[in-house]
């Protein structure tokens, strides 16, 4: 008699976006003729950069000709992908991250799930709450939660993000082994200051804990001084990992490629207290249980590294968020307290009720797509949060029916 994993029949029975699909899909077959815009799931909606279409057109001719083709690449990624990730995105900034310790995948996503598979089971993990949901149901899948009781699940520790701390959470007297990150945070919108992200640090080394910093909306950051990368840290490199993503860097989320940055210096411990270096771990699961990403897809990844693309990436990103600016006047202008849209695509609005009959209401009267925030943990639960992923005349079309129904 097979057996399935039972850690599955505790996970909640929708995942978020597949029940806001749901909603959209019913709201639809009853009112075929409505124009449905979706300012909800994260997704792109521009083009890829022109360098970057042009560098995959030609790795497409490379793989069409015997001399230049490309079968099984390297599992932890291509040399000339890693170096130049190595350079603009942390050496540029004196940021000290090597291109051995770069481990290229097919998305962030992946890695934030696969990761935990590097712990022991009976490690504590603390999430932020409000949170992007896999950091959760990977960590139930894996068997390291109990059963969810009142929307949280037993054995998880939920780091409480509200108003009062402007949705970044402190570490003061935090017990755990594992902390999830994400600044510019998903949903929230809400950025750490190099102070806040220091306290992190400390309390990390202090405690021999591990950050897993997730940095997929670092390129949205225009305030200076806000870090782009944990790294920036002192003292980071001894206790964190970060993940970096192309989906809402330069439109990747069909390309799908992104990575994670293992520092050579980073130990984890076993039972008896034996420290030991956690690259190779990672290094060992990627070859076991990952075949790397394509030799096209990592071209079009170095080509957003070129000046060309970072140019054309950059005036992308300002195209999102202006489309969140002209949404965050709106809405503050009608009265409503939102945060987020200024260093992030997303913005976290207060809609002093129940998040699910908010979206609702933005559905059936507005036929606007958000995202609720009871969907990201309890503490989101009176909050959306709304994508700026869309063209701007969606987005001006949405503001427009957004105050005619809330003015």
């Amino acid at each position: 008699m097979v057996r399935v994993n039972e850690n599955y029949l505790k996970i909640q029975s929708s995942y978020l976006f597949t029940e806001i699909a749901h909603r959209v899909k019913a709201f639809s077959e009853k009112n075929p003729s409505a124009k449905i815009i979706r300012l909800g799931i994260g997704d792109v909606t521009e083009p890829l950069p022109p360098a970057v279409i042009e560098a995959m057109h030609k790795a497409v001719d490379d793989v069409a000709k015997r001399e230049t083709f490309y079968g099984y690449g390297p599992e932890q990624g291509y040399g000339f992908l890693r170096e130049a990730i190595a350079k603009t995105d942390f050496q540029d900034r004196g940021i000290n991250v090597a291109a051995d310790e770069i481990f290229v995948s097919d998305g962030a996503k992946c890695d934030c799930g696969n990761i935990q598979e590097l712990f022991g089971q009976d490690v504590k993990i603390a999430v932020p709450d409000p949170v992007y949901p896999v950091y959760v149901d990977t960590n139930v899948m894996a068997g390291r939660t109990g059963a969810n009781v009142d929307g949280r699940y037993d054995g998880l520790i939920y780091l409480e993000g509200n108003a009062a701390n402007g949705f970044v959470p402190s570490p003061n007297g935090l017990k755990a082994d594992v902390v999830y990150l994400c600044f510019p945070n998903n949903p929230t919108g809400a950025t750490a200051t190099k102070a806040q992200l220091q306290e992190w640090v400390d309390w990390a080394k202090a405690e021999k804990a591990l950050i897993l910093f997730d940095a997929a909306y670092e390129a949205f950051i225009r305030t200076p001084g806000i870090p782009h990368s944990i790294y920036e840290c002192e003292g980071a490199r001894d206790c964190a990992i970060e993940f970096r993503s192309y989906s809402k860097t330069a439109g990747f989320t069909g390309v799908r490629c992104g990575y994670t940055v293992v520092p050579k210096e980073l130990l984890a411990y076993t039972a008896d207290g034996k420290a030991v270096e956690m690259r190779p771990f990672w290094t060992r699961r990627q070859t076991t249980k990952f075949n790397g990403c394509s030799y096209i897809t990592q071209r079009g990844a170095e080509a957003v590294h070129s000046p060309e693309g970072q140019a054309q990436t950059k005036a992308i990103i300002d195209f999102y968020l202006e489309n969140a600016k002209i949404m965050k006047d709106a809405l503050l202008k009608l009265g409503y307290d939102v945060i987020g849209g200024t260093d992030s695509p997303y913005l976290w609005v207060n809609v002093k009720g129940d998040s699910w009959d908010f979206f609702d209401k933005l559905l059936n009267e507005a036929n606007v797509v958000t995202t609720p925030g009871a969907g990201f943990g309890k503490g989101g639960q009176g909050y959306i949060r709304i994508s700026a992923f869309n063209s701007r005349e969606n987005v001006e079309e949405a503001v427009g029916r957004i105050a005619k129904v809330l003015g």
